[in-house]
């Protein structure tokens, strides 16, 4: 049987709660090394800036050192992998000239830290890892979606979406409502079932 566009808004609001447990659960997974996986989110950040920076003169951010193993790095490598494990792989050490090969060195072991600092040589399964950092995000983006509607809502019937709120997200039941609001359950039970005409309509 086909689900219909007001069961699905009633069940995201249902799961509301759910939800929002499951990504706290999510958010504290570790993937080895004290790293989370709510920190693998900020990774996208740190490739942001430096896709900036390296649109920049090295000289304007590396310091004197750090120039010399990028102009070693060019020097020595033809292309640089995608992944940080490959590029660790990619750095070749077996040369003659000694300053050379200790900058390189220097160099392996800079990535070497950087994937230990986000667990990948703690923790091999990153399928796993990539899966529940997918789920964590498609979940934060289905909450956002109800305290979305819930604030429009909010903006032109306040005690609608204030009642949903008890209910949905701070877990009330009619009974404890009706009693905090000195009213019948029947009369919550009859404005829960207007406030939740009123969200299925904008769900929609």
């Amino acid at each position: 049987m086909m689900e219909t566009a007001e069961q699905r808004a009633i069940e995201q609001l249902s799961q509301y709660r759910q939800k929002q447990a499951r990504i706290h659960a999510l958010s504290t997974y570790s993937v080895g090394a004290g790293i989370t996986v709510s920190r693998l989110k900020e990774d996208d950040q740190l490739q942001e800036l430096h896709a900036k920076l390296r649109r920049l003169p090295s000289y304007m951010y590396l310091s004197k050192h750090e120039q010399q193993l990028e102009l070693v790095a060019n020097a020595y490598m033809d292309t640089y992998p995608a992944g940080i494990t490959a590029q660790k792989r990619a750095v070749p050490v077996d040369i003659s000239d000694d300053e050379d090969r200790k900058l390189l060195l220097e160099l392996k072991g800079k990535i070497q830290k950087v994937i230990v600092a986000r667990g990948y040589d703690v923790r091999d399964d990153i399928d796993a890892i990539l899966d529940r950092l997918a789920e964590l995000q498609d979940l934060q983006a289905e909450v956002n979606r109800v305290d979305f509607l819930l604030e429009t809502l909010r903006g032109y019937r306040p005690n609608d979406a204030y009642l949903l709120r008890l209910i949905y997200v701070e877990g009330l039941n009619n009974a404890e409502i009706a009693e905090n609001s000195q009213v019948t359950e029947r009369t919550i039970d009859r404005r829960r079932k207007a406030a939740e005409s009123e969200y299925i309509k904008l769900a929609r």
